[in-house]
């Protein structure tokens, strides 16, 4: 359906469809009854006759066009509506022969021009009003003219048709400007409703993203094994902790939650974290120490950055336990340290004990080789010898703490050799002190030196003494131990499986920490100076280690103290004791003076001691070769093999070629040659042929005159 393109104010263009020319022309009387030009010629000749003019007698005059036809009708209709200048009106005869009737007409302009007024002229002989209404449908924009029509009633239908017509074209205008304004507000609120509904969708993501997040968060930091807290900036209470926090505070979720658990031990933490954080910088890895609700200090790394939860801010904390690695590290350096002094310990002594060798080696060549010596002269030599002695017994203590003095190894009974060293210790520590023992029955048997473990108990018991000047208690007691991998992470230094445990407690003063932690250093000593050399502790200290044992120690101020030695299970089974590899040789038979038949290969690298075993052995009638290497050694011994009958050699040598070696490549060439050892330590020696008593000789340094040439008398003679 067409409407008007243009809003007119006012619409007086009536069309007249009829056959009948005559009635055009009363048409046009009555609507338009005299033209314009016409009209104002008129108002011209009253205003001269009168001198006034009245206006004009009618309101409105009607421009009328004509249509003899129905399909005229419809083409003069598009085209006025194509001029911009349509029909307000039409009055539509009913019969028009031979072409469309007045129905046909009406219905075919209504099909495209449903808005123009029609006025329906009858004579009712052919048509029935209920006809014509039910053929054209719609009787709200149709008037009936009766013929003859009435010239007023033809002007009030045209007047009114074409008001109506003038007010529908305004209405439809004003609801296709109110539907174009409907269009626009409903795209502006579907626009609007779509942003809105995709704001609400991302709001509901957003909330589901930070419910997620919130829910994974809370899940990693409740089942954290890293203690965590979220703290207050103020440090006053805590919006939550995570269940291994509390574990290591050792607080209730109540008392941390609530701000009444102190934990820092030193204030300034919890300053120093307030400051870095105000500052908007992360702590990573901050030292720290934290003391627990029972008052246990740990050792623990901080790390600690802002956190917002709710548009409020918090302070993330988050602890790292590092006590038992701090405890490790301690110990680990501990043993570093021990072990270096070992060395350094080792080497002073073996140094000392070349040098010992020729004190006493000249000391006693002198008093037996000069029977008429001067007896203050004498006496002088005596002390000299005695002092070197003494300073003989601290070597070996050095020796044994280093780990590097000549042991014999076998299946012992520890209850037996406990019982046997209380019954002497009950008369060396005084009766100012009780001894009381606990010895575990069937205890397995320990693979250990006997002289060594009774070392252990001797130093371990005058320790505990020292510490109760006015009297007290001594217990020992033994058991079997079984060493698990928990033990192992907590001490280092223990062994795997099965061992024994001797335990010494004393209720002496006891000792501070910082005293623990040097008690097994050598010449470390709490005694007034002259009351100890300040080796005992040392001493069993490097036992223990040589025998792959170690030691424990719990000790507090005025709680006395309790040390375990743990020494390691034998397999074996208990065996007679083994004749001393390094002692005193066995009485030999009177031998005949050695005759120059007897030739000795001498390899020493210490020049003194050289020439000293040279001329001691030399004036006893041996034929002495020596040797400052193993590579002079070999030299020799490629040219005079045959007239070697010994070898007596230096364990440890410059030049790349051991005593060890250098014995080894001559038995090769000589499977009968006599072979002693000499050294001032012996962990080069340590294996089954030296620790069991087989194989060849072995002579510990320092030594004197007389103790040399009987061990070599009884190696040649095969009496050793």
């Amino acid at each position: 359906m067409k409407t008007s393109p243009v809003l007119l104010t006012t619409n007086n263009r009536i069309l007249v469809i009829d056959d009948n020319p005559a009635i055009h022309q009363d048409f046009r009387k009555v609507l338009s009854p005299i033209d314009s030009l016409l009209q104002g010629q008129l108002e011209e000749e009253e205003a001269a006759l009168f001198g006034e003019t009245h206006g004009n007698t009618r309101e409105l005059t009607f421009q009328v066009d004509s249509a003899f036809q129905g399909q005229e009708g419809l083409e003069k209709v598009r085209a006025a509506f194509a001029a911009g200048k349509p029909y307000a009106v039409a009055f539509v005869d009913v019969r028009m022969p031979p072409g469309w009737d007045g129905v046909e007409t009406i219905t075919r302009i209504w099909a495209e021009f449903r808005d123009l007024q029609i006025v329906v002229c009858t004579a009712y002989s052919d048509y029935s009003w209920d006809e014509i209404s039910k053929a054209i449908g719609n009787t709200d924009q149709v008037l009936v003219l009766k013929k003859p029509f009435d010239n007023i009633e033809v002007l009030q239908m045209a007047h009114a048709l074409s008001k109506k017509w003038q007010l529908t074209q305004m209405a439809a205008r004003q609801m296709e400007e109110l539907d174009a304004l409907v269009n626009q507000r409903t795209i502006e609120l579907r626009a609007a409703n779509a942003r809105l509904t995709d704001e609400v969708a991302e709001r509901v993501a957003a909330e589901d993203a930070l419910r997620h997040s919130e829910e994974r968060f809370s899940k990693a930091f409740h089942g954290s094994p890293v203690p965590m807290v979220i703290q207050q900036p103020d440090s006053s209470d805590c919006l939550d902790a995570n269940a291994s926090f509390l574990d290591l505070v050792g607080a209730t979720r109540e008392t941390v939650l609530a701000g009444r658990a102190q934990w820092w031990s030193d204030p300034k933490t919890d300053s120093a974290l307030h400051d870095a954080l105000a500052g908007r910088r992360l702590v990573r890895g901050l030292a720290a120490s934290i003391r627990t609700a029972a008052g246990e200090l740990r050792e623990v790394l901080v790390s600690a950055e802002n956190l917002a939860l709710a548009n409020a801010s918090y302070h993330l904390l988050i602890l790292q336990d590092i006590t038992d690695r701090v405890r490790l590290e301690n110990e680990l350096r501990q043993a570093q340290k021990m072990e270096a002094v070992g060395r350094l310990a080792a080497g002073v002594a073996h140094d000392f004990n070349n040098m010992l060798t020729v004190i006493l080696g000249y000391a006693s060549m002198m008093q037996n080789g000069s029977p008429k010596l001067d007896e203050k002269l004498a006496s002088y030599l005596r002390q000299v010898e005695q002092a070197a002695v003494r300073a003989t017994a601290l070597t070996h203590q050095l020796l044994a703490y280093s780990r590097k003095q000549m042991i014999q190894r076998r299946p012992l009974q520890l209850n037996e050799i406990v019982k046997q060293t209380v019954s002497m210790l009950r008369r060396v520590i005084g009766e100012h002190i009780a001894i009381d023992t606990s010895l575990a029955s069937e205890l397995p048997l320990i693979f250990a030196d006997a002289s060594s473990v009774d070392q252990i108990i001797m130093n371990l018991a005058l320790n505990a003494r020292d510490a109760m000047p006015d009297g007290g208690r001594l217990s020992l007691s033994s058991a079997a131990v079984e060493i698990d991998e928990s033990y192992l992470r907590r001490n280092p230094e223990a062994q795997l499986g099965r061992n024994v445990c001797l335990t010494v407690k004393d209720s002496g003063h006891g000792m501070d920490a910082a005293t623990m932690s040097r008690i097994f250093e050598p010449f470390f000593t709490t005694k007034e100076p002259g009351k100890g050399t300040g080796m005992g502790m040392a001493t069993v200290y490097g036992v223990l280690k040589q025998h792959g044992g170690w030691i424990e120690v719990e000790s507090a101020p005025g709680e006395g103290t309790v040390m375990r030695a743990y020494l390691p299970v034998s397999d074996g089974v208990l065996e007679d004791p083994p004749a001393e590899v390094s002692a005193e040789p066995a009485e030999t038979p009177a031998l005949p003076a050695p005759s120059g038949d007897i030739t000795i290969l001498l390899v020493e690298d210490e020049e003194m001691l050289r020439e000293f075993v040279s001329t001691a052995l030399s004036s006893l009638g041996y034929h002495v070769l020596s040797a400052a290497n193993g590579h002079e050694a070999l030299e020799i011994w490629a040219t005079r093999r045959h007239e070697i009958d010994l070898l007596l050699t230096d364990v440890v040598m410059p030049e790349s070629i051991s005593g060890r070696e250098l014995a080894h490549t001559l038995m090769i060439d000589k499977p009968d040659l006599k072979i002693i050892f000499t050294s001032g330590y012996s962990a080069e020696l340590i294996g089954p042929e030296f620790e069991r008593g087989k194989g060849h000789g072995f002579l510990a340094k320092p030594y004197l005159t007389d103790h040399l040439v009987k061990f070599v008398n009884a190696e040649l003679a095969g009496t050793r």
